[in-house]
């Protein structure tokens, strides 16, 4: 028994090796799904505070909580960035195509008239509104905003989806003992929230 138990902590890595190993593949994962909206970035932060929760260093939530945020937020840049330089050719860029494909027509126009409306305030709850990013940032593109002032709504947008999924995380850790049921709930929630708006629009759909 004793040897298994040995055996069995063992296959476990130490803090410190999940730490070298866990922030930098976070804020890498979470800067690529920023670029090419496809990886789930907000089951990435869950799931890395619930394995934060868990850690006994002092500062490992605030380690996620910054790294998930300072990645989107570069991430974000870096798209808008490539989105405006599309929009100032004549010949446009996949970058602003894959932008475009990823916002339809209907959500596009609702984000243009509360971006109109509202201001940076929309780019903020962008962020925390499953699907809502893409849509928001490219009424952005077409408002001719300049990427300084798009920057300045798009810090607090990812400080606060940042927190959101971290949230998510320590819900989902403190439920368990161990760190990938935490994990499983984490991801299950994430999934849940983003399905949600999907399938709004097709109850609605079915209504009309």
């Amino acid at each position: 028994m004793a040897v298994l138990a040995a055996a069995s902590t063992s296959t476990v890595p130490p803090e410190s090796t999940q730490q070298a190993l866990g922030y930098p593949s976070l804020f890498l994962l979470v800067l690529i799904g920023a670029l090419v909206p496809v990886v789930p970035t907000g089951a990435l932060v869950s799931s890395a505070a619930v394995v934060a929760f868990h850690q006994t260093a002092p500062f490992a939530l605030a380690l996620v909580f910054a790294t998930a945020s300072l990645a989107a937020f570069l991430g974000d840049a870096a798209l808008y960035w490539l989105g405006r330089r599309g929009m100032r050719s004549r010949n446009g860029s996949r970058w602003l195509e894959a932008i475009r494909a990823r916002a339809p027509e209907e959500r596009l126009a609702q984000a243009r008239g509360k971006l109109a409306e509202h201001g940076v305030a929309v780019l903020v709850l962008s962020r925390l509104v499953p699907a809502g990013r893409i849509p928001v940032m490219l009424a952005c593109l077409m408002a001719d905003w300049p990427p300084r002032r798009f920057s300045r709504g798009n810090l607090p947008a990812c400080l606060a989806w940042a927190a959101t999924y971290q949230v998510i995380g320590i819900l989902g850790g403190s439920l368990f003992h161990e760190p990938w049921e935490g994990v499983v709930v984490a991801v299950a929630l994430t999934v849940v929230i983003s399905a949600m708006p999907g399938v709004v629009r097709r109850l609605r759909g079915a209504l009309r």
